[in-house]
């Protein structure tokens, strides 16, 4: 019985080693493909015509706005309205009747000065993964600007490169370190993630007609 609990311990512990072995090596991985595709100023990002911008919650769930979606907001205005970007895709979760991020994000941007026939939505942006193909697959762009934040900006890009996408990033304005710090464990564990579903061939949960972009 010793023995065998000494050998459970054993495989346990190389897996667990194994594991963080694996999400160190993924993050270096996608840091230094990315490095040199992420802006964060509209002088020196690239024109492209489309601008993904990757939805998010508005709300947290005391009720105050999500500091993450108000400056991914601010950052695709602000894209926009200096002429990098022509249209703007926002692509996220509309998984219930309830929850709609594209169309809530809509109607900030129209809000804010963007004309809604320069706006198109991917309701089925459920993860990073799906809404970086579906740009290409469903939108029809080989070439995109993606609009989040730094850490995020990161995970995309890689999956676009991956994806025979070209593509870089235009950073929001990231949070504090104690306001982003569950958000920023997640996305270690979430780069591993993708990295399998890369190598694994993972597809998007829906693709359907294409929709172009004019």
């Amino acid at each position: 019985m010793k023995k065998r609990l000494k050998r459970i311990f054993k495989i346990s512990l190389y897996l667990a080693i194994f594991g963080l072995f694996f999400i160190v090596v993924s993050n270096r991985l996608v840091e230094r493909k990315t490095r040199n595709s992420l802006f964060n100023e509209t002088e020196t990002i690239p024109k492209n015509k489309v601008g993904l911008l990757l939805g998010t919650s508005k709300y947290l769930r005391d009720g105050s706005i999500n500091l993450y979606y108000k400056y991914r907001i601010e950052a695709a205005v602000r894209l926009f309205k200096v002429g990098k970007i022509e249209f703007i895709l926002i692509s996220g979760d509309n998984g219930t009747k309830k929850y709609d991020e594209p169309t809530t994000i809509k109607n900030d941007l129209i809000a804010k000065g963007i004309p809604s026939e320069r706006i198109y939505l991917d309701y089925a942006g459920f993860r990073t993964l799906d809404s970086v193909v579906r740009s290409k697959v469903i939108f029809g762009q080989d070439s995109i600007t993606i609009i989040s934040q730094p850490f995020h900006n990161e995970r995309a890009i890689y999956i676009a490169k991956r994806k025979g996408i070209q593509a870089v990033g235009y950073n929001a304005k990231d949070v504090n370190v104690y306001y982003g710090l569950k958000t920023k464990a997640r996305e270690k564990l979430a780069r591993s993630k993708m990295i399998l579903d890369i190598v694994f061939g993972k597809k998007p949960k829906f693709l359907g007609e294409k929709i172009e972009i004019k």
